[in-house]
C-alpha cells in the first residue's frame, strides 16, 4: 500500500471513531437530560411559559375593573392598551440582543421578575400617570420575556433533536386560561384587582425559583443547556459564531426569514381578530344570544390548545412544512365556512377549524427563526415577534374598518386570503434546523 493510501485509510478510521464518539456523547446527554425529570431545562422553560401566560391572562380579565376604577372612556382605554403594546414592541430588539449576549435563560428569569413587580405596580397605581408608566413597564416585561423564553425554548429544542416548541406554547395557553379564570373569580367576588395582582404574582414567583435551579443553569455559559456536553449545540454555536451582535439592535427579517415573518403576521391578524370579533360575528351575523356567542371563542381556543399539545408529535412525524400546509388549509377551510355560514353549529365548526389552523403556526415560526442562518437567535426571534405583534394590533381595527365600509361577513373573508399566505409561505420552513436533525 502506498504512503498516500495509508494516510487516507488512517483519516477515515479516525473520522469514524470521532463520529461514533460524538454519537455516544449526544445519546448520553439526551438520556441525562430526560432522567432529570422536573429538574430538566424543558420543565424550566415550561414554567416560564406558564408564568407569562398566567400574568397576561389575569391582567386581561381585570381590564374592565381597571377601566371602571379610573373611569376610562373606550378611547382612553385604547390608548392605555396601545402603550402596553408599544412597550412590548420597543423591548423586542433589546431582549433579542441581551439574550444573544448574556444567555436567553438569564434574560428570561430577569424579565419574569420584572413582570411580577410591574403587575403589582399596575395594581397599586393611584393616578393615571403612574398607571401609564406601570402598563408600559408591564408590556415591556412581557414582550422581552416573550422573545427571551422563545430563544431559550429553541435552544432546549435543539438539544432534544426533535420538535418540542408546540408544547411550550400549549402551556402558555393553559397559563393564560388559568390566569383569566382566577381573574374572573376575583372580579365575581369583588376582590380588588390590586390585591389580586399582588397575591397572584406572589403565587407565581416560585416558578422563577424553580426555573433557576442550579441543576438547570449550572452550565458553562448560563443558558440553561450545556453546550459542553451536547455536541448538537456545539455545532449550532460554531455556525452562529461571528453573528452575535455587539449590543441590542433591531434587524428587519430578509429572504426566507421575511416570508416566515409574513406567515407570523398573517396568523397574528387572524388570532387577534378572533378574540375581539368572533362573538360579535355570532351575535350580529348569525343572530344568536350572548351566551352562545361567547361559546364560539371558547371552541376556537379549546381546539387551538388541544392541537398544540399534539403538535410536536405531528411535526416530528410529518415535518414542519407539511404541518404548516395542513394548518393553512385548515384555516382556509375554517374561515371560508365561518364567513359563509348561516347556521350556529356550522359556524362553530368553522371556528374550530380556524383554531386548528392557527394552533401550531407560532411554535413553528419561533423555532424556524431561532434556527435562522441569517441572524443570531435572539435578534431573529425579535424581528419576527415585531411582525407578530403588528398583526395582533392591526387585526381587530382592520376587521372593523372593512366591516364599516362593507359588512362583517365580507370582512371575515380576509382570513381566507391570510390562510393562503400561510400555505404558500410554508416553503420557507424547509431550513428548520430541528427538522434537519430529526430527519
Amino acid at each position: 500500500m502506498s504512503k498516500e493510501g495509508a494516510i487516507t485509510v488512517e483519516k477515515e478510521a479516525r473520522k469514524q471513531v470521532e463520529d461514533q464518539s460524538q454519537y455516544h456523547s449526544q445519546s448520553q446527554y439526551h438520556s441525562q437530560s430526560q432522567s432529570r425529570g422536573l429538574r430538566s431545562p424543558r420543565w424550566a422553560v415550561t414554567a416560564m411559559f406558564i408564568l407569562n401566560g398566567a400574568l397576561y391572562g389575569t391582567w386581561a380579565a381585570r381590564i374592565p375593573s381597571l377601566q371602571q376604577n379610573f373611569d376610562l372612556s373606550p378611547g382612553d382605554l385604547g390608548l392605555l392598551l396601545l402603550l402596553m403594546s408599544g412597550g412590548a414592541i420597543a423591548a423586542f430588539p433589546i431582549a433579542g440582543g441581551l439574550s444573544d449576549r448574556f444567555g436567553s435563560a438569564k434574560v428570561t428569569l430577569i424579565c419574569a421578575v420584572v413582570c411580577c413587580l410591574a403587575v403589582m405596580l399596575v395594581g397599586y397605581s393611584p393616578v393615571i400617570v403612574m398607571l401609564s408608566i406601570a402598563v408600559v413597564l408591564f408590556g415591556a416585561g412581557l414582550g422581552a420575556m416573550d422573545v427571551a423564553m422563545n430563544a431559550w425554548a429553541a435552544e432546549v429544542e435543539r438539544s432534544y433533536g426533535r420538535s418540542i416548541m408546540s408544547s411550550f406554547h400549549a402551556f402558555f395557553s393553559v397559563g393564560a386560561g388559568v390566569g383569566a379564570g382566577l381573574g374572573a373569580i376575583a372580579a365575581w367576588e369583588e376582590i380588588s384587582y390590586g390585591h389580586q395582582f399582588v397575591a397572584f404574582a406572589m403565587m407565581l414567583s416560585p416558578l422563577i425559583w424553580f426555573s433557576a435551579l442550579p441543576q438547570v443553569l449550572n452550565t458553562k455559559n448560563g443558558q440553561g443547556v450545556s453546550r459542553q456536553n451536547n455536541p448538537a449545540l456545539n455545532h449550532v454555536a460554531q455556525d452562529q459564531k461571528g453573528k452575535k451582535p455587539k449590543g441590542p439592535r433591531l434587524a428587519l427579517p430578509r429572504g426566507a426569514l421575511f416570508v416566515v415573518a409574513l406567515v407570523a403576521f398573517s396568523c397574528a391578524v387572524g388570532e387577534g381578530a378572533m378574540a375581539d370579533w368572533s362573538a360579535v360575528f355570532l351575535t350580529s351575523v348569525i343572530l344568536v344570544g350572548e351566551g352562545q356567542a361567547a361559546l364560539g371563542y371558547t371552541v376556537f381556543s379549546i381546539t387551538m390548545v388541544a392541537m398544540r399539545f399534539v403538535g410536536d408529535r405531528l411535526i416530528t412525524r410529518f415535518g414542519p412544512v407539511t404541518i404548516l400546509r395542513f394548518c393553512g388549509i385548515a384555516a382556509l377551510i375554517g374561515s371560508s365556512v365561518t364567513a359563509t355560514s348561516s347556521s350556529l353549529m356550522v359556524t362553530y365548526l368553522g371556528l374550530a377549524l380556524m383554531g386548528v389552523g392557527y394552533s401550531i403556526v407560532f411554535p413553528l415560526v419561533f423555532s424556524r427563526a431561532a434556527n435562522s442562518k441569517q441572524l443570531s437567535p435572539g435578534v431573529a426571534i425579535a424581528s419576527v415577534a415585531t411582525f407578530s405583534y403588528g398583526g395582533l394590533l392591526l387585526g381587530p381595527p382592520l376587521i372593523g374598518f372593512i366591516a364599516e365600509i362593507s359588512s362583517l361577513r365580507f370582512a371575515f373573508g380576509l382570513f381566507v386570503l391570510l390562510a393562503f399566505v400561510v400555505v404558500i409561505g410554508s416553503v420557507a420552513f424547509r431550513q428548520n434546523g430541528v427538522s434537519e436533525n430529526v430527519s
